[in-house]
């Protein structure tokens, strides 16, 4: 938590916590949901509504002491169960993740009762949030194992596929985010919104539109492609105002991926500015499309351009074993690159009580978007290194022809990385299929 608190801007940054109290109101879970997954497995899917009842304090350099005394947590939770053994505990381990980022409410006391909702608590919440989203929103998932020999391979699930989102239009508003100072200035040279649209998909990365100048009635067409992990995850449409200052919202539009798929595609969603639904609307249409273990789509016309892809690859990383060197010297961690663009490095592991530093268990995977100008003829190899602190102990170069040409699309092994040591790791490559209506039917609960 401290750490965190170093990402805020300007005085903030030095906040600190002088007491933690999160009281004793229970987390209370509800609205459960049970169905079969595809990979041997149970999902769970329920409601998390926390309202504790807090004593926190924080102090900074040049600003009087400031406190929390109450923090909300509202969220759908998603709870794999996989795999299913025969032997006591019946399950090899559980994954925990938000569906969509949670909401987050604080509610400061002391000097910050002045600025509740302003400078510091949307920078606070902001920060706290991207922490969260970074550990335990999908497509990431916080792993227990529950069985000391779990296979990592058996646990991971793969996303489901891409939805293509096109942002067609936005109509029906014109004041909504102005303040009354643009509102006047507005009227006296008749200037409308400069309009574009931030499209977030989940926790996935958000994505931003062009800007559309002086027009109320903004006409994109532009189409951006996101992986999906769960069908509940949420569409998220976010029209704003550029400014040459801060950009105001104009409105949000949200729906689901399964309420945009039922609805055959396409959707004209409200926009609700500050809590209030406005006439606004805004157009959007997807398209989904399911992984396949073939590379067709690599060199397909329909998924080549700026925003698309063809693909995805998933590589996972068990462990390392046979690591030479004295335990209080090794820190080790697996470095995974992909050409000049991708480069992933797993947790820094320690020796601790219980650790077997010398044959370190990960358990982490990395996703590597698949666009056309990556693949190919020149498509570079991977490379699996270990390192001992920021140098590297051992490697191998794995030709991306091995992997498109492993059965399945699947390489699988402990790769020999020199030095008697070995990484056990799985590279697995999918390309993209349309899917029909059939494929994308959602799972049913069990009774």
């Amino acid at each position: 938590m401290e750490s965190l608190l170093t990402m805020l801007p300007g005085p903030l940054a030095t906040l600190h916590f002088t007491k933690v109290e999160f009281g004793d109101v229970p987390i209370v879970f509800s609205n459960v949901r049970v169905t079969k997954t595809a990979a041997d497995g149970i999902k769970l899917d329920l409601n998390l509504d926390w309202d504790g009842k807090c004593d926190i304090e924080l102090d900074a350099d040049m600003m009087p002491k400031l406190g929390v005394k109450s923090v909300e947590v509202h969220g759908r939770l998603s709870v794999l169960l996989c795999p299913l053994t025969n032997v006591i505990p019946l399950i090899g381990a559980a994954q925990v993740s938000f569906i969509n980022p949670p909401v987050l409410k604080l509610n400061f006391t002391g000097a910050a009762d002045v600025a509740d909702f302003s400078a510091i608590d949307g920078a606070v919440r902001k920060v706290i949030l991207s922490i969260i989203k970074s550990i335990a929103v999908l497509p990431n998932r916080i792993c227990v194992k529950l069985d000391a020999n779990n296979d990592y391979f058996k646990t991971y699930h793969q996303p489901l596929g891409i939805v293509r989102i096109t942002v067609q239009k936005a109509w029906g508003f014109a004041e909504e985010a102005k303040t009354t100072t643009k509102r006047l200035l507005s009227k006296l040279t008749r200037a409308s919104p400069d309009c574009y649209a931030e499209v977030e998909v989940g926790g996935e990365e958000a994505w931003r539109t062009t800007t559309k100048d002086n027009t109320t009635t903004p006409a994109w067409g532009e189409t951006h492609d996101f992986v999906v992990t769960d069908f509940d995850q949420c569409i998220t449409v976010t029209v704003m105002d550029h400014d040459v200052g801060s950009d105001d919202e104009v409105g949000v539009g949200v729906t689901t991926i399964k309420e945009m798929l039922t609805a055959g595609g396409t959707q004209e969603l409200s926009l609700v500015h500050k809590g209030t639904e406005t006439d606004g609307k805004v157009s959007i249409k997807c398209h989904f499309y399911h992984f396949e273990p073939d590379s067709s789509s690599f060199s397909a016309f329909d998924h080549k351009g700026d925003g698309r892809l063809c693909g995805l690859i998933n590589i996972l990383v068990a462990n390392v074993t046979g690591i030479k060197g004295h335990r209080e010297e090794l820190t080790p961690s697996v470095v995974v690159t992909w050409g000049e663009k991708h480069r992933f490095q797993t947790a820094v592991k320690t020796d601790a009580p219980g650790t077997d530093i010398n044959n370190p268990t990960f358990d982490q995977s990395f996703r590597l978007p698949v666009t056309s100008d990556l693949v190919g003829s020149s498509a570079e190899s991977f490379r699996i290194s270990c390192f001992n602190k920021e140098v590297e102990i051992g490697g191998i170069d794995i030709p991306f022809k091995d992997v498109l040409e492993a059965p399945d699309m699947t390489l699988q092994d402990s790769f020999d990385i020199g030095g008697g040591a070995k990484v056990r790791a799985s590279i697995c490559m999918r390309g993209v299929q349309a899917a029909s209506g059939q494929e994308i039917s959602l799972p049913q609960r069990e009774k």
